[in-house]
């Protein structure tokens, strides 16, 4: 069976699944798949994310981003969009663009702030120009790789960066890529590897201490940090399937960062939120130090909804309702729209 077949079926299941509308229920399309390497798990969000508003009698369409989706939606006109996608079918900004276009109201960041949360290096530069802490880096294009000559590159990394390494692609999520290098000769491997994913790779250096993440939700009032969630992984490395198998991972939600250190992080994650421009919900990466400096990585402006991903154990731990949370969301954007 294909994915697209799937993605029809649970429309099917949806249309027969869904409670009675409710007062005020609204038309919502949920985007789910899409052609990046992370669309299994944006199959899975979608699919949480749709059940959940379902629960709560909205009329929920599930859909792919597929050649029928602008066709659809310019018919359709439903009252707002939720976009649970992942990798560049969702975060680069292109769809987000392409659905204001359409005018259709829609979760989540615009085009334009996407882009600039989307490519690590921009994200990097402007939240490092507002004092936040970010590792040293270099970055580099495949081409320049090539064209300078390998070994001369890795040699000149290695004297900018001493110590462990984090290798990973300019633009991505999910871990997909991403090498920790902690011997000379695995650094080689660990660029090809970024390559496969994005044409540009960043090689910073690796900050030891806490992994949080960090999601910061605006239903109407402002942006607010949720409690932080510590990942610590089984292996000791957070990758993709340390993610997103259960058991790979142990998550602590709160934290387990002092109430000082705690505070600290949750105002850095609403700096960059702000910072980029990002709108309704957000997820910031950072580890923190012995120190209780919290060392930004990355923000994802499409976190990921799965039953093991970070914004709904930070929701929960919050005390709020991953349902109730999505109904603030997409009643906003339908305001808004």
């Amino acid at each position: 069976m294909t994915d697209s077949e799937t993605v029809s079926e649970d429309r099917a299941a949806a249309s027969a699944d869904a409670a009675p509308a409710a007062a005020g229920a609204l038309d919502v399309v949920v985007l789910a798949g899409g052609i990046s390497h992370e669309r299994d798990v944006s199959l899975r969000s979608g699919r949480r994310v749709a059940d959940a508003l379902m629960a709560g009698g909205h009329r929920v369409e599930l859909r792919d981003p597929d050649a029928g989706l602008l066709p659809f939606l310019a018919d359709t006109k439903p009252a707002v969009v939720f976009p649970a996608l992942h990798g560049s079918s969702g975060e680069d900004g292109s769809l987000l663009d392409l659905l204001a276009a359409l005018g259709v109201p829609t979760v989540g960041s615009t085009g334009a702030a996407a882009r600039r949360a989307w490519s690590k290096p921009i994200a990097t530069s402007l939240v490092r120009d507002v004092g936040l802490s970010v590792p040293e880096s270099v970055v580099l294009s495949q081409e320049s790789f090539r064209e300078l000559g390998a070994a001369s590159v890795l040699r000149v990394i290695r004297r900018a960066i001493e110590g462990d390494l984090v290798v990973k692609p300019a633009s991505g999520g999910s871990a997909q890529g991403v090498t920790i290098v902690d011997a000379p000769d695995e650094l080689p491997r660990a660029m090809v590897h970024a390559f496969t994913y994005d044409d540009i790779a960043v090689i910073e250096r690796r900050v030891f201490g806490t992994e949080i993440a960090i999601t910061v939700l605006d239903t109407g009032d402002g942006p607010v940090a949720l409690p932080a969630v510590e990942i610590e992984p089984t292996d000791g490395v957070y990758s993709f399937q340390a993610r997103y198998n259960a058991g790979e991972t142990t998550f602590y939600a709160p934290s387990r960062l002092s109430a000082e250190h705690a505070a600290a992080a949750a105002e850095a994650a609403v700096l960059a939120h702000r910072t980029l421009g990002l709108r309704d919900l957000s997820r910031v990466d950072f580890i923190v130090d012995e120190a209780g400096t919290p060392w930004f990585l990355e923000v994802n402006v499409l976190p990921g909804l799965t039953e093991t991903s970070l914004a709904p154990l930070a929701i929960e731990a919050s005390g709020a309702d991953a349902a109730q949370v999505y109904d603030a969301l997409i009643r906003q954007a339908a305001a808004r729209g």
